[in-house]
């Protein structure tokens, strides 16, 4: 089953730009589907390519990268004749070097390779900026840099041959009109099965192929899991039980009402310092979308950024799902069905915050929440769960979002967010499970609308 990828018209772009860099990096966390999208654009879109995988590439096409670079000729002659005497054309043919991080070499022979213009390049990688990764190389200012992610909502709906349904809801969005009742009721039916599932290709294609099978779903999610962990055993000691503590605590941390992470809740006495390289390394690695807290939310957020506050969100709510359940081994299908149809005790304020932070990180936004501690109530009174920005040089606004899982709800700390920096908002946004509406200047919307944001 081959599941359509918007990032698929994002490498079209790059291919046709007349003067663009003829080297891109597909970089993101495992199992997102990077090898499987750029693969099928080579066949679609060039003549003929190459892919090497660094996973097994034999040692003798490892050693072409270390002998016959500065005879590029026999280079390119070599590879051809190692992957079944591909016929490489000028200007029409694309060399894959997947899974790079594997081997840092190829990564910075690309300076060369594309200088020497007779193909285009596309890298594929997870953990790139994993600093085991890049050490004793020089990275190449050559190559473009894109990311990719689990599938989002939009993409699981076409999986499941629901388009139309999905235009049907940009319409809406963008007139500010609520989308019909029976519409409404049947997306936010998909809305929970994608939290479930999840946006993981293997599990979304297991769960399509075995006639809308949660446990076929839930066995993927665990082996991506294991595949993660994995990983994490890899790296340094000096961090590793850290990031392990961190990506194991994920589903505790964020049933907490804050979800923001206590450090002490962590390990006894511990803080920020301690815990500050356990938490690039999971957000690195893209396992995890961090958010940070903006002390003074203006001008580039990222300016009042106050990285002693973190929330700590999971890549994919599916895999969220998964691990919250972790100690039970496979989820039965009757547990899902229960979730998914309200009837089980479960903190659906966790999935719902977490599926909003892992679309917006996919819109390309970074992630921030702002607090406001009151000395006189001594406790927060403005708690805001995201706040993004429309990057604009020239008018920048700040759009604060507040997310409810259920449909009885407070606004207040929306209300006095837009109180103390009013002229600052551009739109205010309240995400809950009930139709577009409009009011006192506040868009409320359905979490599927998060896509149009």
């Amino acid at each position: 089953m081959i599941l359509k990828r918007k990032i698929y018209e994002k490498l079209l772009e790059w291919k046709n730009e007349t003067n663009g860099k003829r080297a891109l990096l597909v970089e993101g966390a495992r199992r997102v589907g990077k090898s499987t999208v750029v693969e099928e654009f080579a066949r679609n879109e060039y003549e003929s390519y190459i892919r090497i995988s660094f996973e097994n590439a034999p040692s003798s096409v490892k050693n072409y990268f270390l002998e016959y670079l500065n005879d590029l000729d026999t280079f390119f002659m070599l590879l051809s004749a190692s992957y079944g005497g591909v016929t490489l054309h000028e200007r029409k043919s694309l060399i894959i070097f997947d899974e790079i991080q594997l081997f840092p070499k190829a990564r910075e022979a690309i300076k060369l390779l594309v200088a020497d213009g007779r193909y285009d390049y596309i890298e594929t990688g997870s953990l790139i900026g994993i600093k085991e990764n890049v050490k004793n190389i020089l990275i190449p200012s050559e190559e473009r840099h894109v990311f990719m992610y689990p599938l989002d909502f939009e993409e699981f709906c076409m999986a499941l041959g629901q388009e139309a349904l999905i235009e049907y809801i940009r319409k809406c969005f963008a007139g500010r009109k609520p989308v019909e009742r029976s519409m409404h009721n049947k997306a936010m039916l998909l809305f929970r099965e994608y939290m479930l599932v999840g946006g993981m290709p293997q599990s979304v294609v297991a769960y399509i192929s075995n006639n809308k099978s949660f446990r076929q779903a839930d066995m993927e999610k665990r082996d991506i899991l294991n595949l993660y962990r994995s990983d994490i055993a890899k790296i340094d000691r000096a961090y590793r039980a850290r990031v392990s503590s961190i990506f194991d605590s994920i589903p505790g941390l964020l049933s907490q009402h804050e979800k923001r992470i206590v450090y002490s809740d962590l390990r006894s006495n511990s803080s920020a310092r301690d815990y500050g390289e356990a938490f690039i390394w999971l957000n690195e690695a893209m396992i995890a979308n961090n958010c940070f807290r903006s002390t003074d939310p203006d001008v580039g957020l990222r300016i009042n950024e106050d990285r002693t506050y973190v929330k700590c969100y999971l890549l994919d709510t599916g895999l969220l799902t998964s691990l919250a359940f972790s100690e039970k081994g496979l989820v039965e299908e009757d547990v899902y069905n229960q979730i998914l149809n309200g009837k089980l005790s479960f903190n659906k304020g966790m999935l719902y915050e977490n599926v909003i932070a892992q679309m917006l990180k996919a819109r390309g936004y970074d992630l921030f929440f702002y607090t406001h501690y009151s000395e006189d109530k001594k406790r927060n009174d403005i708690e805001v769960d995201f706040i993004i920005s429309n990057n604009s040089r020239l008018r920048l606004k700040i759009f604060p979002i507040e997310v409810k899982s259920g449909t009885n709800y407070s606004i207040t700390s929306l209300t006095r967010f837009r109180e103390k920096y009013g002229n600052r908002i551009g739109e205010s946004y309240v995400i809950h499970p009930r139709n577009l509406q409009e009011k006192d200047g506040i868009l409320y919307i359905p979490p599927y609308m998060t896509l149009f944001i």
